[in-house]
């Protein structure tokens, strides 16, 4: 999956846009060239016996060109994902090992049923506290 959204080399984004500029210039013109035909305008017919596929020749191009900007939008994802602060693997922090739910020794998960605690001084680490907090509030020296 990492490979699909972050690949090492993709496709530039001005090479993407007008790849996808000229698929949809030619599925409209596709389009059009269908439909024009199929109009009273060209064709002997009457509005009535035409706009059946009228309608669904404008709703396949339509479909159509939605289905290719989702795809064009797919080939951009890297290019905006990139930019996005928070989603390169990189970014990515796990926990330590011991602090793991899944960790199969009974006596070091931590998620199991409760257990009693050892209350002895070994049990309990050094603080880790190196200098004292500063005040909340500065003394007032009275003079």
């Amino acid at each position: 999956m990492q490979q699909f959204l972050f690949p090492r080399r993709p496709l530039s984004r001005g090479t993407l846009i007008f790849c996808h500029l000229l698929l949809q210039l030619g599925l409209l013109t596709a389009a059009a060239l269908w439909l024009m035909p199929r109009t009273p305008v060209l064709a002997s017919t009457d509005w009535v016996t035409a706009w059946p596929a009228l309608a669904v020749g404008g709703g396949l191009w339509l479909l159509g060109a939605m289905i290719l900007r989702l795809l064009v939008e797919l080939c951009l994802l890297p290019h905006h994902l990139n930019g996005r602060p928070g989603f390169a693997p990189r970014d990515v922090m796990t926990r330590s090992f011991e602090r793991r739910p899944a960790v199969h020794a009974d006596d070091a998960a931590w998620t199991s049923e409760a257990r009693h605690l050892e209350t002895e001084a070994s049990v309990l680490g050094s603080a880790r506290i190196t200098r004292p907090a500063d005040p909340l509030k500065p003394t007032r020296t009275s003079s």
